[in-house]
């Protein structure tokens, strides 16, 4: 179908308020990796949805919080920015009756520039329909919406609705990315968010924050298998250990898991192969955080 409507939507909000689960509910394929822990998106990633003779490119985005490394900086960056040079901002809230300061300083950024922003209140599952209009008068208060819409992001409570609010702020034009297309990310990158995500899953306090991952190899054998190296980086000797765990086990489990999601998400068999190995302090290198990934770019 000709695509006639056209625009880049951002999604915006505080760590883990439900942000990638939204970008992935509203594309309906797993485009952002998705985990119970704050901060589990470090980059700007683009989800492209055709639907009628419109299409959507939402940009989820890192979580506004208080930085503590170079690599916060960035993030936090990224997140400023994605608010500029869109078509319009959804800002992603919890059902609380207060506007948290994460949340008023993107506030701010809307207002000073002018974009239309849409108030979308997640996770109204868990609470009663007096406390959601709380929220919502809270919110109005603070500025004036174009629209609020409710959702439950997880259980896919509401996009449609949200869908069709959000067609009403995208401008005519051709499409902006080819027809087909769900997520601007090079395939190595995605594949080395899967193997982040599960480290993420399976690891606990600190020390899935401090890894990051990089796609060495990625060739395709002539029976159709990809084929996959995968290392992982960590930011002390210790952390290695834990990440490959007694006998290989943790190690073998997250490349498991890792390896059925790219599967579903290549559409094919996947060898996977993956190392560990100490860069210290990587996330206060500037150098290394490119060499990552995390552009400005």
């Amino acid at each position: 179908m000709e695509i006639k409507k056209s625009g880049m939507i951002s999604v915006v909000g505080r760590p883990n308020v439900g942000k990638s689960t939204l970008t992935n509910a509203l594309v309906g394929e797993k485009i952002a990796i998705v985990t119970n822990k704050p901060q589990t998106t470090r980059n700007r990633i683009c989800a492209i949805l055709d639907r009628g003779e419109c299409q959507f490119v939402f940009m989820d985005t890192p979580g506004l919080h208080r930085s503590r490394t170079r690599l916060g900086d960035y993030m936090v960056g990224v997140v400023r920015q994605s608010v500029a040079d869109v078509d319009a901002v959804l800002l992603l809230v919890e059902p609380v009756a207060k506007v948290g300061g994460p949340e008023a300083e993107l506030i701010g950024r809307i207002q000073e520039l002018g974009v239309p922003a849409v108030l979308v209140v997640n996770k109204i599952d868990t609470v009663k329909k007096d406390e959601l209009l709380a929220v919502m008068q809270a919110y109005g208060q603070a500025h004036d919406f174009a629209a609020i819409v409710p959702i439950s992001a997880k259980a896919g409570e509401g996009v449609e609705e949200l869908l069709d609010v959000v067609e009403h702020f995208l401008p005519e034009g051709p499409r902006l990315f080819p027809e087909d297309m769900v997520t601007d990310q090079p395939e190595r990158q995605v594949c080395a968010e899967i193997v982040r995500e599960k480290l993420l899953l399976c690891l606990d306090k600190e020390i899935p924050h401090g890894t990051a991952v990089e796609i060495t190899k990625f060739s395709q054998r002539d029976d159709d298998v990809i084929e996959l190296d995968a290392a992982i980086y960590c930011e002390k000797s210790s952390h290695k250990g834990i990440i490959i765990g007694k006998g290989g086990g943790m190690l073998k489990k997250i490349g498991a898991l890792a390896r059925e999601d790219i599967e579903a998400f290549m559409g094919a068999k996947v060898y996977l192969q993956t190392w560990v190995k100490v860069k210290e302090n990587w996330r206060d290198n500037v150098n290394l955080i490119k060499n990552f990934g995390y552009r400005d770019d």
